[in-house]
Parts: C-alpha cells; structure tokens; sequence
C-alpha cells in the first residue's frame, strides 16, 4: 500500500477536478451551439426538418450515455478513425447536452403566446429576426432554470467518461483508492467535491424558478 497522506489526496482530487469542471464547460458550450441549431431545426415550418430533429433528440434521449461514449470510443476505430478519451468524452458529451437543450428550449417556444408570433409578423420582421429579437429571449428567460439543472445533470455525467479513459474526478479517485485502499476517505471526498459544484447551481436554478414563478 502507498502511503499518502490526506493533503496528497485532497491536491490530487482538486487537480482532477479541474479536468471534470473544464469537460463541463466546453460540452455545455458546444452543446448550446449545437442545441441552438436544432432548436431551428425542431421549430421549422418544413415538416422533414422538424422530423430530423426530432429523430435526433430521440436518439440521444432513448440511449444510455455510456452506450454512446462506447460507440464513440472504440466504434470509430473500426472504422478508420481514432480518437482519444478526451475528444470522444467532448464529442460524448456535446451532443448528449444539444439534444436535452434544445428539447428545453423547444418548450420555451411552445409555452409563449402565439400572439408574441403575431407581433412579431406584424412589426415585417423576417422570420431569423422574429426569433432573434423577439422569441428567443423571451424562451431563454422562461428556460433558465431547466437549463442550469441541465448543467448539475450535466457536470454529474462527466463522471462516466472515467470508463473510457479520460482522467477526470472519478477515474483519479479509483487510481487513489487503489493505492491506498481508503474507500470511505477518498470516494467521500470526491462527493464533497460534486457536491459543491452542483449545490450552488441547484441553488440558482432553484431561485430562478421562483423568480420565473412570481413574474
């Protein structure tokens, strides 16, 4: 058995979650990109390419997140290309994150008065300027809640990227436990850490739900 001490494992979580908080963010990101152009998709007056969207919601909402980092990690080999933990775990996640944000934001849509469509026309706005000036902050303000709580769920699921390689919280806190067979000690640490970078934003999203409530 290695013998680390407590602040040996407290530095070496911390620096691990740097690379779960940095794969958070730029899935999140990349999946608000691509979430916003399915979004289009998904609100189009063209029935196939409300259909593709969809198609590709269900896809990605109908199967299970690891199935889908497998598929990305060693599926794509077969085929001749090759990819690491990190840009598969990236990929993974980014469209996992379009999928659930865009189905979120579709909502949004749905739930505005279809007098606010009507203004919209009224005023001879062309339809990309009817939904950037006038629908899409309104849905984005009525969205923010659910899409902070996506990105708790969000941040909780880089944790399945440990199972492809990807040297995240999770996957570090099993390299130390092996080492030092102190279970309870480590594992509890890494929940103190999820903990605390998912209970400020449940906070949040939780105090724009009632702000969202009273308006």
């Amino acid at each position: 058995m290695i013998e680390f001490t407590f602040w040996d494992i407290v530095r070496n979580l911390l620096l691990a979650a740097r690379w779960t908080v940095l794969l958070s963010i730029v899935a999140f990101t990349g999946g608000t990109i691509a979430g916003l152009g399915i979004l289009f998709l998904r609100i189009s007056k063209r029935r196939v390419l409300r259909r593709a969207a969809e198609y590709y919601i269900a896809l990605f909402q109908g199967t299970p997140l690891l199935m889908q980092l497998f598929l990305l990690f060693y599926g794509l080999p077969l085929v001749g290309f090759r990819i690491d933990g990190w840009l598969a775990a990236t990929i993974g996640l980014t469209l996992y994150a379009s999928a659930y944000l865009s189905d979120i934001w579709r909502g949004g849509v749905e739930a505005l008065p279809l007098g606010q469509w009507d203004a919209a026309r009224s005023l001879g706005l062309h339809y990309l300027a009817q939904l950037r000036l006038i629908i899409l902050p309104q849905t984005f303000a009525i969205t923010r809640a659910p899409t902070v709580g996506f990105l708790v769920q969000l941040i909780k699921s880089t944790a399945l990227t440990s199972i492809i390689g990807f040297e995240e919280l999770v996957r570090t806190s099993n390299a130390i436990n092996n080492a030092t067979f102190e279970p309870f000690k480590v594992y509890g640490m890494v929940a103190l850490i999820y903990f605390a970078l998912c209970f400020p934003l449940t906070r949040y999203a939780k105090a724009l739900e009632l702000k969202a409530a009273k308006h």
